[in-house]
């Protein structure tokens, strides 16, 4: 007999002596939680406890005694699930169906074994929901659900421990969400959406473009519907004016406030692209939130009391300070073949005149063809070419090779572009060393940032304000003035200016969010990354899985 074997057969022995002696309630979790422990699954009143990794420490640490004696913690704690769904969570997932049969329950009117069961099935609902709460539903490596990254499960029980203890379970699951106001105020936009999702929502047909002064039978519709989104408000409609088909007044400026909140050209010109956004349901937009919600869960607690955060789906920067936006810039971002990828770091140093050293994949399929088209592209926008790498690079006048000879299997160059007003860095990069090579950059292309969509890069991120954004990030490094900056600029000579206090940059991806304006945004899902995220949500947790609760994992 093995030695597992060996020791299940003590635990059920154990069970049968003090089931023959009188078993109580703790004597019941205390074996359920020795199964746990050698790893064969455990359930409770039908259910699996999936929190198995967490649950057996939990209850060692009270002495197997009951955690959920006091109703009104089971209250808090039913509310606490019920409420889940305002955060795009599922109450399904948290043993919602069976845990609120058992309200209003008094304990007298449970036998040993019933109590013992709905006590592990609220503690591991809650280990379950707090998990997913703080640090997310998913795995953002994996995109599968079930997982709690970024703390260990324990920081998890030991916080839920702390709320019984203390007899505010309500607070305790108000403080395991993020604390950002971002996050609260997306939050609280899904609240009105959710209100219009059970109402009908009608396609508006496509047609000629719509302009200012015309007449068009789908007007009514477009009304009905800018109403309710709130774009167009019901204060000094008239009789009648429901049905009216003109496209003017006050319908020109709600259809231009909904252009701009969608990330669309607002010109007032109701066309495919405006139809097309009007035409998503609530249903569509309330998912589209879900996984906004989902991707603040994935972020650190504490994002710096100075940060950078680049949405690169909206393609804007913001500076904060505090809890106030000093800055913010027009970025463009990697196109869909070569996605800007989203991690947080943070910038260590400046680099004023840069010289770009450009990457091999850029050189094959960008700047290969471009050179074999015009061979004076090289000398005119200020590139040398070398053969190899490194201090042993040998300089190759661009004449002498014959480039249709070169592929991707055969490029023995390297081209770099020195510092000057075409250089395709500008005059200023922003590092934060990491390995997919991208960092923030200035660039001579001005024309692109009056683009509505600005997906042009090969990953790195250009920014509008670069030179605005170096300022202020210099402002409290000793021996920097304007004066001094502006010198080195003039110069043309590269500079490298190491930050005393390196600032996070926290590179994310939000489709939704709402602005300091309180105005709920939406935008393309320009890399198609909200599907796997909303199927991972949407996947009802497998009840014998348990939940990984691990330590902090990087991006």
């Amino acid at each position: 007999m093995t030695s597992g074997s060996m020791a299940v057969r003590g635990i059920l022995l154990s069970a049968l002596c003090l089931w023959s002696l009188g078993v109580t309630a703790n004597d019941t979790i205390r074996n359920r939680m020795g199964a746990l422990e050698l790893d064969f699954p455990a359930s409770a009143l039908g259910r699996m406890l999936s929190a198995d990794s967490v649950l057996p420490d939990f209850y060692r640490h009270r002495d197997y005694a009951l955690a959920w004696s006091r109703s009104e913690d089971k209250d808090a704690l039913l509310d606490a699930i019920a409420q889940s769904e305002q955060h795009g969570l599922s109450p399904s997932d948290y043993h919602f169906t069976q845990l609120s049969r058992f309200a209003g329950v008094r304990p007298s009117d449970l036998d040993a074994e019933t109590l013992a069961d709905l006590d592990m099935l609220l503690t591991d609902a809650a280990l379950k929901l707090a998990s997913h709460l703080a640090y997310g539903k998913v795995d953002p490596e994996t995109l599968q659900s079930g997982h709690a990254v970024a703390r260990s499960g324990q920081a998890v029980a030991d916080s839920l421990a702390e709320a019984l203890a203390s007899q505010d379970v309500a607070a305790g699951f108000a403080r395991f969400a993020p604390n950002q106001s971002d996050y609260r105020k997306l939050s609280e936009a899904r609240a009105r959406i959710h209100d219009l999702s059970g109402e009908p929502w009608p396609p508006v047909p496509a047609g000629p473009t719509i302009r200012p002064g015309m007449e068009d039978e789908r007007m009514p519709l477009i009304r009905q519907k800018l109403q309710m989104l709130g774009d167009l408000p019901l204060v000094g409609v008239e009789p009648g004016q429901q049905g009216d088909v003109v496209y003017d007044g006050h319908l020109v400026v709600a259809v231009r406030q909904f252009q701009g909140r969608h990330g669309l050209e607002d010109d007032g010109l109701i066309g495919d692209g405006t139809l097309a956004a009007l035409n998503v349901g609530p249903s569509e937009r309330l998912t589209q939130i879900d996984a906004n919600l989902e991707r603040w869960r994935w972020l650190p607690d504490q994002l710096g009391d100075t940060h950078i955060l680049v949405n690169v789906a909206g393609y804007d920067l913001r500076l904060v300070r505090g809890n106030n936006v000093v800055m913010r810039s027009r970025v463009i971002v990697g196109r869909p073949l070569r996605p800007t990828p989203l991690f947080s770091d943070s910038i260590r140093h400046l680099v004023f005149n840069p010289s770009w050293t450009v990457p091999r994949t850029i050189m094959i399929e960008d700047q290969l063809p471009v050179i074999r088209q015009n061979p004076g592209y090289l000398e005119s926008m200020g590139f040398s070419l070398y053969r190899g790498w490194g201090p042993d690079r040998q300089p190759v006048d661009p004449a002498s090779v014959d480039w249709w000879s070169l592929s991707e299997d055969y490029f023995p160059y390297q081209l770099i572009q020195e510092p000057g007003p075409g250089n395709a860095l500008g005059q200023v990069k922003f590092m934060f060393p990491n390995q997919f090579d991208v960092y923030l950059h200035d660039t001579p292309a001005r024309h692109l940032f009056r683009q509505s969509q600005r997906a042009f890069s090969s990953g790195c991120i250009r920014v509008e304000n670069s030179l605005e954004l170096a300022r202020h990030l210099l402002e409290s490094q000793s021996g920097w003035s304007g004066e001094r900056l502006q010198r080195v600029l003039e110069s043309r000579e590269l500079t490298t200016v190491y930050l005393q206090n390196p600032v996070p940059v926290h590179l994310e991806y939000w489709t939704a969010w709402v602005d300091e304006a309180g105005t709920l945004q939406f935008r393309e899902d320009i890399y198609q990354h909200n599907g796997a995220v909303t199927a991972a949500l949407e996947t009802s947790l497998d009840p014998g899985a348990g939940i990984q609760m691990h330590q902090a994992s990087a991006r």
